[in-house]
C-alpha cells in the first residue's frame, strides 16, 4: 500500500466535536493491517534515517503509532499524556487546540539532557499538541529532532506554526479543507 492510497482509509466526521469541524478519523487506519504497516514501516525507515534516541507519543492516538514505532526500532517509548494521568512527578504544558484549551504532561524523568527525541501524533492541525508536547522535552533540556504526524492539515495552520518555532516536521499525507 502506498502513503496516498492511505488517505481513501480516513474517515471524515462533519461537525465532530462541534458545528463546523470535519474531524480526521485515523482509527479505520489502525483497523486495516496493510495501512497500519504502511505508517509504521514509513515512520521506522523515517526515524532510523534521522538517528533518534526515543520515539514520544501524544495521547492518545500517538500512543497507538509511536509504542509501535519504538518497539520495532528497539527504543524507549516516552507517554505525553493529558493532565492528571500520570503517577510520577511531571511537568506541564498548557495549549490551544482549534476548539479549547488543554494541558499535557510528562515525567520529569522522560528524557536526558542531549537526548533525540521524536514526538509522534495523528494529525496536525493547529500545532499546539505538537508545539506543546516540545516545549516540555526543551524543558528537561533534550532535543526535539522532529514532530511527526500521519495527517498534515495545512490549511489550519499548524505546520506552518511548528515550522516557525524551529521545528522539523513531517507528515505521511495532507487533507485540503475540501477534501
Amino acid at each position: 500500500m502506498t502513503l496516498e492510497e492511505l488517505k481513501s482509509h480516513v474517515r471524515t466526521v462533519v461537525d465532530w466535536p462541534q458545528a463546523g469541524v470535519r474531524f480526521r478519523d485515523v482509527t479505520p487506519l489502525f483497523e486495516t493491517p496493510a495501512c497500519f504497516k504502511t505508517i509504521i514501516d514509513a515512520f521506522c525507515e523515517h526515524y532510523e534515517e534521522l538517528g533518534v534516541d526515543r520515539i514520544a507519543g501524544v495521547d492518545a492516538r500517538g500512543f497507538v503509532i509511536g509504542g509501535a514505532v519504538a518497539n520495532r526500532m528497539n527504543l524507549p517509548f516516552v507517554l505525553v499524556r493529558k493532565k492528571g494521568k500520570l503517577p510520577f512527578n511531571t511537568l506541564s504544558e498548557e495549549y490551544s487546540l482549534e476548539y479549547g484549551k488543554a494541558t499535557i504532561e510528562v515525567h520529569t524523568d522522560s528524557a536526558s539532557p542531549d537526548e533525540r527525541i521524536a514526538i509522534v501524533d495523528d494529525l496536525i492541525a493547529t500545532g499546539g499538541t505538537l508545539l506543546a508536547a516540545s516545549n516540555l522535552f526543551h524543558r528537561l533540556e533534550a532535543r526535539v529532532v522532529e514532530v511527526s504526524a500521519v495527517i498534515d492539515l495545512p490549511e489550519l495552520g499548524g505546520s506552518k506554526l511548528l515550522k516557525d518555532s524551529g521545528l522539523k516536521v513531517m507528515s505521511l499525507i495532507e487533507f485540503s479543507e475540501s477534501e
